[in-house]
């Protein structure tokens, strides 16, 4: 039994030291040195403190912002400790009243906006933590924005088509537009 025991807790020790300590600091070493910006968490710093992740979404409610997708994570939104969406099915009544309310909410806050209302600032993300938009949605909002800062509704459009993402390496996704990144450029440019 002895034979047996010496072995099994010899290669426990080696495998558990292996993959449990020696793999994880590797693979955390070569992070840091080739994609230092991503194994901080992408963060995004403004006049030496930080101001977000260009990885996560966060909720602006001014009229002066551009506005991102709903997000259903608990107990507050966009929180990335609870990434989830709200598990509603298409029918369920209740995904219905939330859509009717974002659309309310969009319609009250720009009137004479007759443009049609891009899903995805009706819709939630799965996750719940999208930062993107689409360019449509963010060109929706540029009318509000512009009312409400004051600004030229042109430049404020070239402005959202600089901050427009192509696909990732030209082939997966789609156009996007980071809602942070956008907000930050659109209060530099003011």
């Amino acid at each position: 039994m002895q034979k047996m025991l010496r072995p099994l807790l010899v290669l426990f020790t080696f495998l558990t030291l292996l993959t449990g300590v020696i793999y994880p600091l590797a693979v955390t070493g070569i992070g840091r040195v080739a994609f230092t910006r991503q194994v901080s968490g992408s963060l995004i710093m403004r006049d030496g403190r930080t101001v977000g992740s260009s990885l996560i979404g966060q909720s602006f409610q001014a009229p002066k912002y551009f506005w991102g997708r709903i997000s259903a994570t608990s107990p507050m939104p966009n929180n990335a400790a609870a990434s989830s969406g709200s598990n509603w099915a298409p029918t369920n009544p209740a995904l219905m009243d939330a859509v009717r309310a974002r659309i309310d909410a969009l319609k009250k806050a720009d009137p004479q906006n007759t443009l049609p209302i891009p899903v995805d600032l009706v819709t939630g993300s799965a996750s719940g933590l999208d930062p993107h938009l689409s360019p449509a949605a963010a060109l929706y909002q540029v009318s509000r924005v512009a009312r409400e800062r004051r600004m030229d509704p042109v430049k404020l459009r070239e402005l959202v088509l600089a901050q427009v993402e192509g696909p990732q390496w030209w082939v997966f996704g789609e156009p996007r537009v980071n809602v942070l990144m956008l907000n930050l450029a659109l209060d530099r440019a003011q």
